[in-house]
C-alpha cells in the first residue's frame, strides 16, 4: 500500500513550502521534507510566531528553537488498528522527560476526508547533524573512527536515557535501541552529545510467556517491531515458558556500543557471507572484531560489549550495572 496521487500532490505542495500545518493552535510553515518511512514523512518547519509553549511544558531547555525550526513527523492514518498505534506512540513519549530523550513537544490527531481516514502529527526538536548511523556511513567513508573517550560519553548518555524509560514501575523497554535511532549532536570543542528517539515501538518490558502460542506472538511482534541486527536473542526464538524483561534492551545496548565503535551491528557480517544466517549469529552470539583506529580500542571495551551480550538474559546485566561501568572506564580513559 502506498500514497494515492492525491495524497502525493498534497505531500509535494507541503514539502516544497507549498503550505501551511497547524498543530493545535500553533502554526508552521514546512521548508522541506527531511525523512520518511512506510506511512511517515518528517518535515522541517518554522513555526510563524515563537512559542513559549515549550517552556511552560517543563521540558529540558537544550530542547528550545532558537529560530523557530522543529521536526514535524506526518503519519498517514487508514485503519483502527493504524491510529491506536500512532496514539500509543503519543502516549508512551508522553511519558518521558530526559536530556537524552527526544521530546515530544506537540501532537494532533485531525479526521481528513479522502483515502485516509486521519492525519496525525508529531511535534520534535531538530537535530541537524542526523544519527549515529548517518555519521557512521561518512565516517566509515573516511576512514575514520570515535576516540575511546568520545565513544563511552556517547555511549554514557544513551545508557542514561534508556535508564529513564527503565526506571518505571513497570519499566519500558524501548524494543528498538540502534544507531538510526540516536541522534548525534556535535559541538565544536566537545563531546558530541546523544539522543534516543522514536518510541514507537516502546511497551512495558516484563511480560510472562506461559505458552507456545504467546511466544510466537511476541516473536512477530519483535520481527514487525524491532530491527534484525540489533534483536535480542530471546525475541528470535523464545521460549514457550520465559520471562521477558527489559534486558532485551542491554543487548541492543551491547549491539549498538560496538557499532559506535566499527559503524556496524556486530552480527551484520553473517548477511554478507553465502549460507550465512542473522538468526543464528545473533542465538550463537558469534561475534567477530574488525580492524578498527591505531593504535586498536582497548580490550576493555571488548569485554564491555561481550558482557552485554550474554544469549541467556537473565545472565544479562541492568541498565544500573552498565552505567557504573562505563563511569569507571571513563575515569580511565579520560586522562
Amino acid at each position: 500500500m502506498g500514497c494515492s496521487i492525491s495524497g502525493l500532490n498534497a505531500l509535494y505542495d507541503a514539502a516544497t513550502g507549498g503550505g501551511d500545518v497547524w498543530i493545535n493552535e500553533r502554526r508552521f510553515r514546512v521548508l522541506r521534507q527531511i525523512g520518511e518511512g512506510g506511512f511517515a514523512f518528517v518535515y522541517l518547519v518554522r513555526e510563524h510566531q515563537a512559542s513559549s509553549t515549550d517552556a511552560a511544558r517543563g521540558r529540558h531547555p537544550s530542547h528550545a528553537s532558537d529560530d523557530g525550526t522543529y521536526a514535524m513527523k506526518k503519519v498517514l492514518i487508514q485503519s483502527k488498528e493504524q491510529l491506536d498505534l500512532v496514539k500509543e506512540e503519543i502516549r508512551v513519549s508522553s511519558l518521558f522527560n530526559h536530556p537524552n530523550l527526544l521530546p515530544l513537544l506537540d501532537h494532533a490527531i485531525i479526521a481528513v476526508k479522502g483515502d485516509w481516514n486521519h492525519e496525525a502529527y508529531l511535534l520534535f526538536p531538530v537535530y541537524i547533524d542526523g544519527t549515529l548511523f548517518d555519521n557512521a556511513k561518512v565516517m566509515q567513508s573516511r576512514k575514520e573512527f570515535y576516540s575511546t573517550i568520545d565513544v563511552l560519553r556517547i555511549f554514557q548518555q544513551l545508557c542514561e536515557g534508556l535508564k529513564h524509560m527503565h526506571s518505571f514501575d513497570p519499566p519500558y523497554a524501548h524494543n528498538d535501541v540502534k544507531p538510526g535511532n540516536v541522534l548525534i549532536t556535535h559541538q565544536k570543542g566537545q563531546a558530541p552529545l546523544a539522543t534516543l528517539m522514536d518510541f514507537g515501538s516502546a511497551r512495558p518490558a516484563r511480560k510472562e510467556i506461559r505458552s507456545r502460542s504467546e511466544a510466537l506472538r511476541l516473536q512477530e511482534w519483535a520481527a514487525e517491531h524491532c530491527s534484525a541486527p540489533y534483536r535480542a536473542p530471546e525475541l528470535w526464538d523464545c521460549p514457550s515458558h520465559a520471562n521477558i524483561d527489559e534486558r532485551t534492551d542491554i543487548w541492543s545496548l551491547g549491539c549498538t556500543l560496538y557499532a559506535i565503535m566499527y559503524g556496524v551491528s556486530p552480527f551484520e557480517y553473517a548477511l554478507g557471507e553465502s549460507g550465512g544466517s542473522l538468526q543464528l549469529a545473533i542465538v550463537n552470539c558469534t561475534l567477530k572484531w574488525p580492524a578498527g583506529p591505531s593504535p586498536p580500542y582497548p580490550d576493555a571495551l571488548h569485554q564491555f560489549v561481550t558482557w552485554m551480550l550474554q544469549p541467556q538474559p537473565a545472565i544479562r546485566p541492568h541498565i544500573d550495572d552498565i552505567i557504573l561501568h562505563v563511569e569507571k572506564l571513563m575515569e580511565k580513559y579520560s586522562s
